[in-house]
């Protein structure tokens, strides 16, 4: 059922979000939703320019066990998740310097991770109701101290990524020429794992730890496919992402599916579109 039940879509988008923004759950969705979109949009890009979506799927799942420990615990399961998410990038780093042994290392340290999350639920004798709502997304239930929690990681994560952007980008495009020029490509590493492992922790709240391409990687390689500069393809990204988060939120408002199902199906019927439309385009 929808989210409210007694709620009907006027075609008047003015007076539909003014009714959606009377509930504080619906307004909190959306100041979450909006900020999560703009940093997976901006750090997807360079996941994407890396070739590291298998170390932001693997950071997503070795967040759950970092869930999973804040209920054993007692603690915020988004703390949890930052701790454990931000522990497994520094390994990364550390373990695979280099792209040509990046996938071999951050498999190993998924094992390890994952391995303690099961301890942990074994553990537990509860119901772990906010560790597993983290495998799915819960964006409609976060707190407001989760959004501030989001907002500041956020702010953080920007001012870090402006602050290296260049190093960033120059090291993501060539390693072996950056590292000739006097780059630390391990500090540089290790601060984009840990990009990447705040950006996963606040983007879980969204779409969840299995869904987590569709916020952090699809927008970016939209966006990769239309833009010919670095600027204007993380301008895209960040669009797309928002785009699609506000749509999932706005059309779950009053249809009976959730959210995570229409931001992931949403995005993926636009890249799909995008890549369709350029084949066409090539052959004609």
């Amino acid at each position: 059922m929808p989210i409210n039940l007694t709620a009907t879509f006027s075609f008047n988008l003015i007076i539909d979000f003014y009714n959606m923004w009377q509930y504080a759950f619906m307004r909190q969705a959306f100041e979450a939703g909006t900020i999560i979109a703009i940093v997976a949009g901006v750090v997807g890009y360079l996941v994407v320019l890396r070739r590291l979506s298998f170390a932001a799927h693997a950071l997503s799942h070795v967040g759950f066990s970092g869930a999973a420990g804040a209920a054993l615990f007692g603690i915020n399961p988004l703390l949890g998740l930052l701790t454990f998410t931000m522990s497994g990038g520094i390994f990364m780093a550390f373990l695979g310097k280099k792209a040509a042994t990046r996938d071999v290392q951050i498999g190993i340290i998924l094992a390890f991770m994952l391995g303690i999350g099961i301890l942990f639920i074994n553990l537990y004798k509860g119901y772990a109701t906010e560790a597993y709502s983290i495998l799915f997304g819960e964006i409609l239930g976060i707190s407001l101290e989760n959004v501030i929690i989001t907002f500041y990681a956020a702010i953080i994560i920007l001012i870090v990524f402006a602050l290296f952007y260049r190093r960033l980008l120059f090291t993501s495009l060539d390693e072996d020429v950056a590292e000739a020029k006097g780059v630390s490509i391990l500090t540089m590493s290790l601060i984009f794992m840990l990009l990447i492992a705040v950006a996963v922790s606040i983007a879980v709240q969204i779409v969840g730890v299995l869904l987590i391409f569709a916020l952090l990687v699809t927008p970016p390689a939209i966006a990769q496919r239309l833009a010919s500069s670095p600027g204007k393809a993380i301008i895209i990204s960040v669009l797309i992402a928002l785009f699609v988060t506000w749509v999932g939120l706005f059309i779950g408002y009053y249809l009976p599916y959730p959210v995570s199902f229409l931001i992931t199906s949403s995005v993926f019927l636009i890249y799909i579109f995008v890549r369709s439309y350029q084949k066409l385009w090539q052959n004609n």
